[in-house]
């Protein structure tokens, strides 16, 4: 029952949205956000690409290496 609540939220970005981890665990009945993490983050958007979006939006976009 827990993966069906944690699925779409974790797809929708929940924790990004204003949301944390620790606040969706305890949502979920874990009291470890780590074990949250461990067994949902295959769930979430890669992190890759949230740190390459950040550092776009911080500074603009930048010709990729090779272009």
């Amino acid at each position: 029952m827990r993966d069906a609540r944690a699925s779409p939220l974790l797809r929708l970005g929940a924790a990004r949205r204003g949301g944390s981890i620790k606040a969706l665990a305890s949502y979920l009945g874990h009291a470890d956000p780590g074990f949250t993490l461990r067994v949902y983050t295959h769930l979430m958007p890669a992190s890759e690409d949230r740190t390459r979006n950040a550092i776009d939006d911080l500074f603009g976009s930048v010709v990729k290496p090779g272009s």
